[in-house]
């Protein structure tokens, strides 16, 4: 981590901000489970108020990593983008100080992001409705809410992702209970749980409140009970409402974050539960609200009075440390005190209580180490340094030592204020895909232990480094290029460079059809002329072992962060024309258009901000990546530019863009069809209609074919155009099954002498996939205008 980016976390997260948090986790002793299924389902702002103005623990529980949406912040995609996601989502739960679990374990799990869904039930279909259910039950019987909310409807026109959880939410509560309900969850200590409420949300998830995504067919239930905002979260000064939007925008590639009149009310439908259908006047109706409700100690009631002076004495350290040692204190004896009937009803809550009186003691007295991991993650069966610096504040008998996964890794001190960490040479190579974040630092593979008396009691605490340890792996390559194109009716050999450690061995399997030539720093390959069609993938080994690929990124709110995978070389043969065109790429970072292009052998021109505010003559065709309009400046303010020079015979191709970009690429009305989920196809095998086949587009300089619509991935393509000016014409059709056929596919209209064609096709995911008709349909809409007969 760098000086400055520590610097800037340690001023976001001032110390009496913490301490009021913390003091804010004594208030309730409940715990609600919101439940989603993407990072930024969550609704921000009613959780903020759930937390900060009624106490409540809030455990955030998503079902998948986001790996299959959108980036609009980079190239990143699948695996890369579902560690960016969960780190975004880690760190939008820290500002929210809320717990964080996930039901899904990334790309390589069944329940996973596997892109847009309109059917709750193809969603159950795919994770396994057994599969989703147990991890549900597994973590109401594990965390033991007392109140359950999901984060959309299950209605029809909403994600069927969100359906899928919000259907799986409300089964989940009724199994929990059930003891003959996956009864293998016993062997791991998990006893069955009663939900005491279970709510839905009150309001459309359409509209607005989707960013236009979404069309609830249904309106909301009747509102059971309304939320409203007391005033400002205490510690802050900010709206409940606008620290959830602070929140929201760590949800960057996403493009979260509004600042707009910050909201003030939540209606909640009461669905059911424990504590049934009765009406209720507060959320915590029938609920335990105070520490004193929690059994017949008389030691309870001292807790909460005590609880109370600490709220009271706040800032002021010598009377706060004394409140919540007496706290503590009292609850200790309530929890020797209680009954075997309330230990299995409360005893949960008392421990929790304890945790969390623990963390407000320690940043009432001052107490916290700084902490460095270097290096953050090792490899496999090397070595890391553990250095802290200890601020003891008021505290005293301060004790340090390490907690580590013991399949990761041991540790030994070095020195005072070090601990040598020692790899274990198989440990597991791991993705950043943790099953759990919390404030307190629970279940983190690495932590610091502080255990030190204050105010004359003992506490123990977590504190964690800022980058999740974990393994790397120790034969890493890297390929450049990382796939390769043959062209067939174009034979050649191309140059692969191996980058690795030095006097390491490294092997690329062989195929047939591709011959290898060792040379310096790589290979060069050349494929036969004579052979079919094909995708290959090709192991990579290091001195016999298996290779992998690293990735790493870094952004500046979530900071470094990588993804790792087996080394593939993926190679494509195919027959593949190339039209005779200048071209150039404006993209935004969230495609790799212009890769691909060079891979295709069109050396490319990659327009910076320089290159459009200067002569564009160069150029025949200019590709506009996707989202790019919304993400450039300088692509807004060079639209009279490129209007001129498609006037002058420049062909524009612009891929798809939101609503929301404010794109407006030939001044000609073209408007992008809301909510999104109406103008979208994700049946990646939808059947497609050309409707004019004899177009240029679909004859040269590649024949396209039926079976170029074949092996698509995902989806078909989505934000189509829902309207247009009569100039444009449409060339394709197509829907999901059972929908009315979409015509705003593929337009493309005559400017001046010049044309725009705008794009909704996923070509550039389908390039990213290795297929071939993704390939020959982008070559052919590269064409220049002056081709044209």
């Amino acid at each position: 981590m760098t000086d400055s980016r520590r610097l800037r976390l340690q001023a976001a997260a001032p110390r009496l901000v913490s301490l009021r948090w913390a003091l804010g986790r004594l208030a309730s002793p409940l715990t609600l489970m919101h439940t989603g299924a993407h990072p930024d389902d969550e609704q921000s702002g009613l959780v903020a108020l759930l937390r900060h103005q009624m106490g409540m623990r809030v455990i955030l529980a998503c079902s998948t990593r986001g790996e299959g949406g959108q980036n609009a912040l980079g190239p990143e995609r699948g695996g890369a983008l579902g560690v960016i996601r969960s780190r975004e989502m880690e760190e939008a739960a820290r500002i929210l100080d809320v717990d964080l679990l996930w039901l899904g374990h990334g790309p390589e799990d069944r329940v996973r992001d596997f892109g847009f869904s309109k059917s709750g039930e193809d969603t159950l279909a795919r994770w396994g409705r057994e599969r989703i259910l147990e991890r549900l039950v597994r973590a109401y019987r594990r965390f033991r809410p007392d109140l359950v909310l999901p984060t959309f409807l299950d209605v029809p026109g909403q994600h069927g992702h969100h359906r899928a959880m919000t259907w799986a939410a409300e089964e989940a509560v009724r199994l929990a209970a059930d003891p003959e309900a996956f009864p293998d969850q016993a062997l791991s200590g998990l006893k069955p749980w009663r939900v005491a409420k279970f709510h839905l949300p009150g309001w459309s998830g359409s509209g607005a409140a989707s960013g236009g995504a979404y069309d609830d067919e249904e309106p909301p239930p009747p509102a059971t009970l309304i939320l409203r905002a007391q005033g400002p979260e205490p510690a802050t000064g900010l709206a409940h409402d606008r620290l959830g939007e602070v929140s929201r925008s760590l949800h960057a590639t996403q493009g979260m974050g509004t600042w707009r009149a910050p909201r003030l009310e939540w209606p909640l439908h009461l669905r059911g539960g424990a504590l049934g259908d009765a009406a209720e006047s507060d959320l915590r109706e029938g609920l335990p609200r105070r520490l004193a409700d929690l059994g017949a100690s008389p030691a309870l009631a001292e807790a909460d009075e005590a609880v109370a002076r600490a709220f009271a004495a706040f800032p002021h350290e010598a009377p706060l440390i004394a409140a919540l040692a007496a706290a503590k204190s009292a609850l200790r004896r309530a929890q020797a005190e209680a009954s075997p009937a309330e230990q299995e009803a409360h005893g949960h809550r008392l421990t929790r209580k304890l945790l969390e009186l623990d963390a407000a003691l320690t940043l009432a007295a001052g107490l916290r180490a700084e902490i460095e991991l270097d290096p953050p993650r090792p490899v496999q069966g090397a070595g890391a340094r553990l250095s802290f610096r200890l601020e003891p504040g008021l505290a005293e008998e301060i004790q340090v030592s390490v907690e580590v996964d013991p399949h990761l890794a041991a540790a030994e001190p070095e020195g005072d204020e070090a601990f040598l960490i020692r790899m274990r040479p198989q440990a597991p190579i791991l993705n950043d895909f943790h099953p759990h974040w919390s404030p307190l630092g629970e279940g983190e593979p690495l932590a610091l232990r502080l255990k030190a008396r204050i105010g004359g009691e003992e506490v123990s605490v977590l504190q964690t480094p800022e980058r999740r340890f974990g393994a790397s792996p120790a034969r890493v390559a890297r390929l450049e290029p990382e796939a390769l194109l043959f062209r067939l009716n174009s034979p050649g050999s191309q140059r692969l460079t191996i980058s690795a450690a030095e006097g390491a061995r490294v092997e690329i399997d062989r195929t047939h059809g591709v011959t290898a030539e060792a040379v310096e720093g790589g290979l060069i390959l050349t494929h036969l002329a004579d052979q079919p069609e094909g995708l290959m993938r090709l192991g990579v080994k290091i001195d016999g072992e298996k290779a992998w690929s690293r990735k790493a990124f870094s952004y500046p709110h979530i900071g470094a962060a990588e993804h790792v995978a087996p080394l593939v070389l993926e190679a494509l043969a195919l027959k593949l024309e190339l039209p005779e065109t200048r071209v150039g790429h404006i993209g935004g970072g969230a495609d790799r258009v212009g890769f691909w292009l060079e891979r295709m052998g069109l050396a490319p021109k990659i327009l910076g901000p320089e290159d459009l505010a200067g002569d564009l003559s160069a150029y025949d065709t200019l590709v506009v990546g996707v989202f790019a309009y919304g993400l450039r400046p300088d692509l807004q303010a060079a639209r009279p530019r490129l209007r001129r020079w498609m006037e002058a015979g420049g062909h524009l191709l612009t891929l798809y863009h939101r609503p929301s970009d404010r794109w407006e690429a030939s001044g000609l009305p073209l408007t992008i069809g809301t909510p999104s989920l109406r103008w979208r196809v994700t049946d990646p095998a939808a059947p497609v209609e050309i409707l004019r086949p004899e177009h240029p587009f679909f004859v040269g300089p590649n024949r396209i074919r039926p079976e170029d619509w074949e092996g698509w991935d995902k989806e078909r393509g989505l934000y189509f155009a829902s309207r247009w000016d009569e100039a444009y014409e449409p060339l394709l059709s197509l829907s999901d099954p059972g929908e009315a056929p979409l015509r705003g596919a593929l337009l493309t209209a005559r400017f001046g002498k010049g044309r725009h064609t705008h794009l909704a096709l996923t070509l550039h995911h389908q390039m990213e996939k290795l297929n071939a008709g993704a390939f020959r349909l982008f070559a052919n809409l590269l064409q220049p205008e002056r081709n044209r007969p």
